[in-house]
């Protein structure tokens, strides 16, 4: 194993709970989109807007934890890309519909981009690197078809975003407790 890959698996399963706590910010979102679908697209536009800029804060945060060990561009470049489109959500909160679902895709594709390029990364060190990929993979397709079908129904768009969302947390949540294990296992074997 490459020392830069078993300081970035270090680093991940030091800090198994970011992917936990962002995984329980999106399953969080996705199940307020289902209890509420026919909320004012206004208040949807704020709600997103705090996921995304949580969601890269705590991507940031964790990256500079990690610097020591070797600084992870990939995460701190997923937490800018959340937290300008959460910062931009807040500062425009009068976009139309079809801005925000074409921000919404720009962050999905940059977002699971970044966690496809970490598993790829990854693969030989984990066991169940899917995980990350399925989770990339997702969060991809997600944003290119948004980008290919902006014109489909609010109502539609609003609980596939909150099924996305909360699908991905599942997956994060699912990794982190993977990485707290591995951690446990390094832990021991010291």
């Amino acid at each position: 194993m490459a020392q830069g890959d078993r300081s970035v698996l270090e680093f991940l399963a030091k800090y198994w709970w970011v992917p936990v706590v962002r995984g329980v910010a999106g399953v969080l979102f996705g199940v307020i989109t289902f209890v509420w679908p026919v909320i004012s697209i206004a208040v949807l536009v704020l709600m997103w807007g705090a996921y995304a800029f949580v969601d890269g804060a705590f991507a940031i945060a964790g990256a500079f934890k990690g610097a020591r060990e070797g600084f992870p561009w990939w995460l701190f470049l997923s937490g800018l890309a959340g937290v300008a489109a959460g910062a931009f959500t807040f500062l425009n909160p009068a976009l139309t519909a079809l801005a925000l679902l074409t921000l919404i895709a720009a962050f999905a594709i940059v977002r699971g981009a970044m966690q496809i390029a970490a598993a790829i990364r990854l693969r030989k060190e984990i066991e169940h690197e899917w995980l990350l990929v399925a989770a990339g993979v997702l969060s991809l397709v997600f944003g290119v078809l948004v980008m290919l079908n902006p014109g489909a129904g609010a109502l539609a768009i609003v609980v596939w975003i909150g099924a996305v969302v909360a699908a991905i947390g599942v997956l994060e949540i699912a990794a982190g407790i993977r990485l707290k294990g591995h951690r446990r296992g390094s832990t021991a074997a010291a």
